[in-house]
């Protein structure tokens, strides 16, 4: 057990030592850079969704990249700002995604659309699971995850504004953090179950949201 136990600790001291960095080494002006950055990120997804981010490494993502290694360094001083450059991309699609949807439908209309559009993204975006899961592992990752979770909650927040203007500010606050969270934790337990058992927990998932948002719509 001590044996494991150190193993697993010294996994997340690698993690947090490599995150150190994550800033990409240049920022893509040019389409061909912009080009050759996504190339690189669409491959190391490829990559970490077969094989885990743990046992992928950076001459792997070069070689399938269709670079070499030295090229890849020029873009991403290490695998920490790859996996953290990816959960970026990942985290504005969902962002977009709420937004979109809070603008054409009604909150309670909104609840079942957005669980869904979720969970099929949870569950089908290449290599979502396996960044997410060390999620607690990479402190630039738990910024992250902070970052989108304020930001929906203002997209949210603004939405029962208009709808609900009656509801006290501290309220409509609390419930505008409490939504995407609960939400999003049931999700990212939803896409590590078998199909049928994860679309069953998604199901009462969104009778719990509704619920909860006839409490304020009503």
């Amino acid at each position: 057990m001590a044996i494991i136990v150190r193993s697993l600790l010294h996994k997340v001291q690698m993690m947090t030592d490599e995150s150190i960095d994550v800033a990409p080494r240049r920022r893509p002006v040019q389409a061909r850079s912009r080009e050759r950055v996504n190339t690189i990120l669409r491959h190391a997804a490829a990559i970490f969704h077969e094989t885990g981010v743990d046992a992928a490494s950076m001459s792997a993502i070069a070689r399938q990249s269709g670079m070499s290694l030295a090229s890849l360094y020029r873009y991403f001083p290490n695998k920490a700002a790859i996996v953290h450059a990816i959960a970026e991309q990942q985290v504005e699609k969902m962002e977009r995604a709420l937004r979109e949807r809070l603008q054409e439908l009604n909150l309670s209309d909104a609840v079942d659309v957005l669980i869904d559009q979720f969970y099929e993204f949870y569950r089908h975006e290449p290599a979502y699971s396996a960044i997410w899961s060390g999620v607690e592992a990479m402190p630039e990752l738990r910024e992250l995850d902070l970052r989108e979770l304020y930001t929906n909650a203002r997209d949210l927040d603004r939405k029962l504004k208009e709808e609900c203007p009656r509801i006290p500010d501290d309220r409509r606050w609390t419930a505008s953090l409490l939504l995407p969270r609960s939400a999003g934790t049931v999700l990212r337990l939803a896409v590590t179950l078998p199909d049928a058992q994860g679309r069953q927990l998604v199901e009462e998932l969104k009778c719990m949201a509704r619920a909860y948002v006839r409490e304020f719509v009503a």
